[in-house]
């Protein structure tokens, strides 16, 4: 119930998702390898519901902090540290 998956994604090999605060991840998204998806971190003991909207793609080896909504159609940079919303259509790097 803490996970909800839409139709047609891909979640790359090696790829963490913390699910314990809430995670939905909708259509069409693509995840690259040894991405860490975090509801819960105690690095500032944060928590929250991750939302990844339709067709955004998130790079390998990429972090998303809790409480973080990647905007439809995004594209994430491999490698990027993402702690604070994506708009729809952004290209995004660190938002750190």
């Amino acid at each position: 119930e803490n996970l909800v998956l839409g139709k047609n994604i891909d979640i790359g090999v090696f790829t963490y998702i913390n699910s314990h605060f809430g995670v939905e991840i909708q259509d069409g998204v693509e995840i690259g390898p040894h991405c860490s998806i975090l509801s819960h971190s105690t690095i500032g003991n944060k928590k929250g519901k991750i939302i990844i909207k339709k067709c955004a793609k998130i790079g390998g080896y990429t972090l998303i902090m809790p409480g973080v909504t990647i905007g439809e159609n995004s594209l994430v940079h491999a490698y990027s540290y993402i702690d604070k919303d994506t708009q729809d259509d952004e290209n995004a790097k660190n938002t750190a």
